[in-house]
């Protein structure tokens, strides 16, 4: 049985097309949405409350070199007795009596490759990952600091941040990756941008996207004009870029920026299998509105600083019109110096840090106007 949701549409979404409908696939069961292709949705835990995860029709040579017929996983969702449960569920309903015969996951996020382990634990087999990735997630699992402690809330507090609960949250958070990503397989196979991998007899070619996640991994299927996209290219929201502690001075919204051009020459009648929001065609449109998000996001800090220089805090209102949680608060953050990070390495702003110990960005001319120009994110 499917299950059928209404989602009210903004209005960018009328320019995309969901050729399935508000059909969503039933809890702990999977459905078919290419040949060969099936699609399994299972819920998280936070704001962005579900992950869509993939199952190719896949064949395989065992030990002995005899073709065994199964299924590829393409992501994992987090580690939680739920998920495992649904992954349960969805092992009896949806694999047609095969098994599992590698797990892929498109990057290193939580809600990505959090059961890699146990899934390749359960059916001895191998992870197929880039290596920056696996081996970023390595450090996040199993260095406590990865995603919070005193390196980050001072990380937070030299951008402007006085929140003293949201600094408090940021330093409770050294086990929040390894709470939901306990472990990783030991060993891995290294995926890499061009790689054309072989699955059911169908090649699945491997384009890198950055930004978003150190190498994530994106699988383009010519035979099925079918795109895996990760979380690279989203059909409702945005995908967060962040500046992080352990990176402080990367351009992460450029190189994203840069990765969304090299699916521009997909055909335009790609199906779109996105981690998050549905199945969607369309591609190089919403691409155009990524850019145009962007863009509009870049003007109104550049504006802004025309008045005074600004610190990351300070761009938190005028990127984000609604309340913002502790959690969502980090993504915030990590977003606005993205943001600022990219005019400040194109020179439209300079860096500066105040009498207060604040990192603040401002004209170069100081509070000088300048020119109004459009700002430009895309090829020409």
């Amino acid at each position: 049985m499917l299950t059928h949701t209404k989602i009210t549409m903004n209005p960018l979404e009328h320019q995309i097309h969901y050729p399935l409908g508000d059909i969503l696939p039933p809890e702990g069961e999977a459905m078919e949405v290419a040949p060969g292709v099936k699609w399994v949705r299972m819920g998280l835990p936070f704001a962005l409350d579900h992950i869509n995860l993939w199952l190719l029709r896949d064949r395989q040579p065992d030990a002995k070199g005899i073709p065994v017929d199964g299924w590829s996983v393409v992501d994992c969702c987090i580690d939680s007795a739920t998920t495992r449960a649904q992954w349960e569920q969805v092992f009896t309903s949806s694999l047609e009596g095969l098994p599992i015969l590698r797990v892929i996951v498109t990057h290193m996020h939580p809600d990505h490759i959090g059961l890699a382990h146990w899934l390749c634990e359960r059916w001895r087999v191998r992870l197929w990952i880039s290596a920056t990735d696996y081996n970023v997630a390595r450090t996040a699992v199993y260095d406590r600091n990865g995603f919070g402690g005193e390196a980050s809330a001072d990380f937070y507090t030299l951008h402007g941040t006085r929140d003293d609960a949201f600094l408090q949250h940021v330093r409770g958070r050294v086990s929040y990756f390894p709470t939901l990503v306990p472990a990783l397989p030991p060993t891995f196979r290294r995926l890499m941008d061009g790689d054309c991998i072989d699955i059911g007899g169908r090649a699945w070619q491997c384009i890198s996207g950055y930004g978003h996640a150190p190498e994530h991994m994106a699988l383009y299927c010519p035979e099925l004009s079918t795109l895996i996209s990760g979380d690279m290219v989203l059909p409702r929201i945005s995908t967060n870029v962040s500046v992080h502690a352990a990176e402080p001075e990367s351009n992460p919204l450029q190189l994203f920026l840069q990765s969304l051009l090299r699916y521009l020459t997909l055909p335009a009648a790609t199906l779109v299998l996105p981690s998050h929001g549905k199945p969607f065609q369309g591609l190089q449109e919403r691409i155009k509105q990524l850019q145009d998000h962007h863009q509009d996001r870049l003007e109104e800090i550049l504006d802004a600083a025309r008045d005074h220089a600004l610190s990351a805090a300070d761009v938190l209102p005028i990127m984000f019109k609604r309340p913002l949680d502790s959690h969502q608060m980090t993504f915030a953050m990590g977003e606005a110096l993205a943001h600022l990070h990219w005019l400040w390495f194109n020179g439209r702003l300079q860096r500066i840090l105040d009498a207060a110990g604040i990192h603040r960005f401002q004209h170069p001319q100081g509070d000088a106007p300048l020119e109004r120009q459009r700002i430009q994110v895309s090829a020409a």
